[in-house]
């Protein structure tokens, strides 16, 4: 629970002949996939997995295998698993939901919420949703501490964590911290007027028909029991600790399925508007410029030519791992009853060069084409025009006259999320011509393109308008 487990799962497709995605899995990718979580229990020890693939936007695989319990031998997918962190994500999808609604603003001030929170006049909703406030994470051991066998409240955990002094002036750094979270779920509650998993049901899992399930209600003999081991000891059941410790920063537990429901969701932007979901999944920088890929309670990173939206989870003798490739309407979703080894990273990645396409080497560069042009959308909206990265028509073009156009224009609309490509890279006029989409304080614009052939080709136009 206390840190994302993100992993940029490394994909090593191009020594892979993958056939292209389909809405059912092969038997030999069924084999192989069943081959490689057998081997990978046995090796590890862990007592179970579940599983559920996407392909194509639609549930293709769901399975478990092992046991979920000394009294529970057979764990089956209707079975649910402790999440923990990955439940942030639907947090930070649920304020997205009520910011939408006006019942709050990301930009809001923890204090006009909290205003007891140490430093709540500089820290913005935002920024516990990013780990960006400068609040000590309450829970950074990968145990359950002495005070976790005695039942604690939010408001507790806020008055223990939340009024020491900050970590660092927020804004400043990136340093996970549950506390955040936290504090943002009880920000959700008095903005939304209803328990959290009142509102959770409301706005997130009855519109996708999931099934709402807090951990500290799923800790008893039908539910699947969390392992450890000490060192390389024997595998044991572990002791749960106490409610109230996961609130906000990981009070989730589902089965695999329902949490590929939410991937397919996201792949298909229902429930939450496409720009709610495009703030989610555009990483925050820090005041120094830099990103580390986190965003609104997901990671995003790039691999092999695949953009990949992957959180994890960590509760007391529980991992998950939840990776998106949204460009490819593929997900994976690893459920375990284990607080150790690597083994949700193994599956992720295994599981991923079954059910990928390959991908090719022009794929790779025009995501970097990508990146190119959303470093030019940035630049020029800071008044920055290099003329070493057009050609001589585009440098006649950006006249000073057009750059302090471009430049005030685009600073007057706000922060742009959701850079995207619009249309497939095509040739015309010996140009490559690349269309991208993205939205700037709520306008959506279009991004017309064309540029010299090749992974470095100088712009010959970079055009904006306004859908």
């Amino acid at each position: 629970m206390k840190r994302p487990l993100t992993t940029l799962v490394a994909l090593a497709l191009a020594a892979l002949p993958l056939p292209a995605l389909s809405q059912a899995l092969s038997a030999d990718e069924t084999r192989a996939i069943d081959s490689l979580v057998t081997t990978t229990l046995a090796k590890t020890g862990v007592p179970s997995v579940s599983i559920a693939v996407v392909r194509d936007g639609t549930v293709v695989m769901a399975r478990a295998w092992g046991r979920a319990s000394d009294t529970l031998p057979v764990a089956s997918p209707d079975m649910p698993y402790q999440i923990a962190s990955n439940s942030k994500q639907f947090l930070a999808a649920l304020l997205l939901r009520l910011a939408d609604e006006g019942k709050l603003s990301l930009d809001d001030k923890v204090a006009k919420w909290l205003p007891q929170v140490t430093g709540a006049d500089q820290i913005a909703v935002r920024q516990l949703l990013s780990h960006t406030a400068g609040l000590q994470d309450y829970w950074p051991q990968d145990y359950a501490f002495a005070d976790m066998a005695t039942p604690t409240t939010p408001d507790a955990i806020i008055r223990r964590w939340a009024m020491k002094p900050l970590d660092y002036a927020p804004g400043t750094r990136w340093q996970y911290s549950n506390t955040g979270y936290v504090v943002a779920g009880r920000i959700a509650e008095l903005a939304g007027g209803a328990p959290l998993d009142q509102l959770l049901k409301t706005y997130l899992f009855d519109p996708l028909g999931l099934h709402l399930l807090f951990i500290d209600d799923a800790n008893g003999p039908q539910y699947p029991h969390g392992y450890d081991r000490h060192a390389l000891g024997p595998v044991r059941q572990v002791t749960p600790p106490a409610r109230g410790w996961l609130y906000a920063a990981g009070e989730l537990s589902m089965t695999a399925s329902d949490l590929a429901l939410w991937d397919i969701a996201r792949i298909n932007r229902q429930v939450l508007t496409t720009k709610e979901w495009d703030e989610q999944e555009t990483p925050v920088h820090v005041a120094d410029g830099t990103s580390n890929g986190y965003a609104l309670g997901v990671h995003i990173g790039q691999h092999g030519g695949h953009r990949i939206i992957d959180h994890g989870g960590e509760a007391v003798g529980f991992l998950s791992q939840n990776t998106v490739w949204p460009n490819d309407r593929a997900a994976v979703v690893v459920l375990t009853n284990a607080g150790f080894s690597d083994t949700t990273t193994i599956l992720t990645d295994g599981i991923g060069k079954v059910i990928l396409r390959h991908t090719p080497a022009q794929q790779t560069s025009e995501a970097g084409r990508t990146d190119d042009a959303r470093a030019e959308l940035a630049a020029l909206t800071a008044g920055h025009f290099e003329p070493a990265r057009f050609t001589d028509d585009a440098r006649g073009y950006f006249t000073p006259e057009a750059v302090a156009d471009y430049h005030q224009s685009l600073t007057a609309l706000g922060r742009c999320t959701g850079f995207a490509p619009k249309i497939a890279p095509r040739l015309r006029g010996g140009f490559v011509n690349r269309n991208f989409t993205v939205t700037c304080g709520g306008h959506a614009l279009t991004i017309i393109t064309y540029a010299e052939p090749g992974a470095s080709g100088r712009w010959e136009q970079y055009l904006i308008s306004e859908d």
